[in-house]
């Protein structure tokens, strides 16, 4: 399988200075896993949007993704 590359929306920085460190690196090192299995147990479609959930503690993770172009972009990161 094709590994994907990995994107993010410049709102996502903003995301992840308002929570603690330590769940950073968490969602962070969640974040990384994406590119090589971009369906990964656990993870929810959401309805009417092409946009997946993973969540990592507390947090959500939101991400997009498109096969054609092997992109994943995470688009937002979540209480």
């Amino acid at each position: 399988m094709a590994r994907y590359r990995l994107l993010f929306k410049r709102s996502v920085a903003k995301d992840l200075r308002a929570i603690p460190k330590k769940d950073v690196h968490r969602i962070l090192k969640r974040i990384e896993a994406l590119p090589d299995d971009p369906r990964p147990d656990g993870c929810e479609k959401l309805t009417e949007q092409e946009r997946y959930r993973v969540r990592q503690g507390l947090y959500r993770v939101v991400y997009e993704i498109k096969d054609d172009m092997l992109v994943v972009t995470v688009v937002m990161v979540a209480y």
